[in-house]
């Protein structure tokens, strides 16, 4: 019966509902994207790959390469040891406040990037709590801000299939007299290799892409394909260079999305046969509920730095630094005061959310189904694929591209306050789709069948099957975009206006700028961001929709 699913929903309306969203992406992705590229192979109108082999053999493009690569590999393995311990306590195992526990780990992943790098320049810096180990400025500061950054990758997308996993084959395996090790290594670990290589690849991608960490944290000393496109295209106007780093991201994105694709199908299949119960941690978990513990502390210790150093100032406590939030001529390097910053960047928020929840439900009703020819099916595959392409690609090559695109009727748009919630939206839809998607794809089709055989049209049977296990992953996915909106900065930083700036925005101003007010602000600021974030993914993990985070 699976095999007609489809026919419940006419091909036309599918159709419509995947034009809605694709024209956005032309428009609003593909337009700005290809303007940038051709702005940088083809100037004079003519296309011209000369300088291809140039911008690849200098030798700051190699260095940059190999930071990138090696930097984006270490952290998706030391993502991944520390993740799995803590996906199998926070997801197998039974104990009060592991709710609470979730949403702290989830966290880091809403925060904006420029704040997770505001973090640990307070906790790394000379007067922090760890200044003494000297990693301040260096490739080890980075390293661990891509871990704590990317721990909910792990542990959202591990730890949901790890909990619903059918024990019975681990409980056989152990009756035979296989060690828990044994176990784990014969059973559980084949059936979980999907999703470690799904997150895997997703961190590396994150890694890779994690601009406002390394702008942040690296400065100049420090360079990977997202800040070195930042730093060609703000500070050199060499648009062929970025370009030509522009297509290697491209290329890379689209080889690491096609193999966190495969592992994300296999992963979707266990969400209609979950049987997993958590249990009372046993003596034999102690050490795994020790590392457990050891990476909620790593992460919490950032955060508590942050809070810390944002009430003190020389070598007392005070809320001087909160106060001047609210004074727009605290600092000359702002226009307006940070909360008129926070009062925009929830504006935009909300912008950005509606705007992303319409695109997002149409991509996710499209590509969960499943037709019947081969050709159709590679169709959908290819849907689905394009709209993870904004995950991945440079937010600068996109915010340039909007102001060098965008600039002419009928889209003139440079100095439109709409491009911002715009390019927001974009960075979130591809989290929207991977919430709601795997929940419709895990309805079994035969209840729209029944309910069309009893009457009710297309739209009528399909609301009756899917409507009553939307209500939650849709509330959820309406919390992720909002929490990841309110963060975004790389597209942002190009396109708010200095009369409206976001909080990511201001708080890279105040950063940038010498003074112990400019990090008091800074530092209060990213508290306040983090609160609403912290606020946010706490209320969307009391919905516990297991398919949030599996991106």
């Amino acid at each position: 019966m699976g095999r007609h699913r489809d026919r419940l929903i006419p091909g036309a309306g599918l159709t419509a509902l995947a034009l809605i969203p694709l024209a956005f992406l032309a428009v609003f992705f593909v337009l700005p994207v290809g303007g940038m590229l051709v702005r940088g192979f083809a100037p004079d109108g003519a296309w011209d790959f000369s300088g291809v082999t140039e911008v690849l053999t200098r030798p700051r493009t190699g260095r940059v390469l190999f930071f990138t690569v090696s930097m984006a590999a270490a952290g998706t393995v030391l993502t991944l040891l520390l993740g799995l311990p803590l996906a199998f306590v926070l997801y197998r195992l039974r104990f009060p406040g592991r709710g609470l526990l979730r949403a702290v780990v989830v966290m880091p992943f809403v925060l904006p990037t420029v704040v997770v790098g505001v973090m640990f320049r307070a906790l790394l810096s000379a007067g922090g709590p760890l200044g003494f180990l000297g990693w301040d400025r260096s490739w080890i500061q980075i390293l661990a801000a891509y871990v704590f950054f990317n721990l909910a990758v792990v542990v959202r997308t591990v730890g949901g299939m790890w909990e619903g996993l059918d024990r019975r084959a681990e409980d056989a395996a152990a009756a035979l007299g296989a060690r828990p090790a044994q176990v784990f290594r014969t059973v559980t670990l084949p059936a979980l290799a999907p999703a470690i290589i799904s997150a895997g690849t997703l961190v590396f991608l994150f890694c890779s892409t994690a601009f406002g960490v390394v702008l942040t944290l690296g400065g100049l000393r420090y360079g990977t394909i997202e800040s070195e496109i930042y730093l060609l295209t703000t500070e050199f106007l060499d648009l062929r260079g970025a370009a030509v780093l522009s297509v290697i991201q491209l290329l890379a994105v689209v080889a690491m999305l096609a193999v966190a694709a495969r592992g994300r199908a296999r992963t979707e299949q266990s969400l209609t046969r979950s049987r997993g119960v958590a249990r009372a941690p046993r003596g034999s978990d102690w050490p795994l509920l020790a590392v457990a513990g050891g990476v909620v502390a790593f992460v919490l210790l950032p955060v508590l730095t942050l809070v810390w150093r944002s009430v003190r100032d020389g070598g007392g406590f005070t809320l001087d630094h909160y106060r001047l939030l609210a004074d727009p001529d605290a600092s000359p390097a702002l226009r307006v005061s940070i909360l008129d910053a926070v009062s925009n960047s929830l504006r935009t928020a909300v912008d950005a959310t509606v705007l992303a929840m319409v695109l997002g439900l149409c991509v996710s009703i499209v590509v969960s189904r499943r037709p019947r020819g081969a050709g159709a099916r590679r169709v959908v595959s290819a849907l689905d694929g394009a709209f993870m392409l904004p995950l991945g690609i440079s937010a600068v090559t996109v915010g340039f591209g909007f102001l060098i695109t965008l600039d002419r009727p009928p889209l003139d748009l440079r100095t439109s306050a709409v491009l911002v919630p715009i390019a927001q939206a974009l960075v979130a839809l591809p989290l929207v789709v991977r919430t709601i998607t795997p929940v419709l794809r895990s309805v079994d089709p035969r209840l729209r069948q029944a309910a069309a055989a009893l009457g009710a049209g297309p739209l009528r049977a399909a609301w009756t099957a899917e409507g009553p296990v939307l209500g939650k992953p849709l509330l959820a996915a309406t919390g992720f975009a909002f929490a990841i909106s309110l963060g975004e900065f790389g597209a942002t930083s190009f396109l708010a206006r200095p009369d409206r700036p976001t909080v990511p925005v201001v708080i890279y101003q105040l950063i940038s700028r010498p003074g112990a007010d400019n990090l008091g602000m800074a530092l209060a600021a990213s508290v306040l961001l983090s609160l609403l974030t912290v606020t946010v993914m706490g209320l969307v993990e009391r919905l516990r929709v297991g398919s949030v985070g599996s991106f």
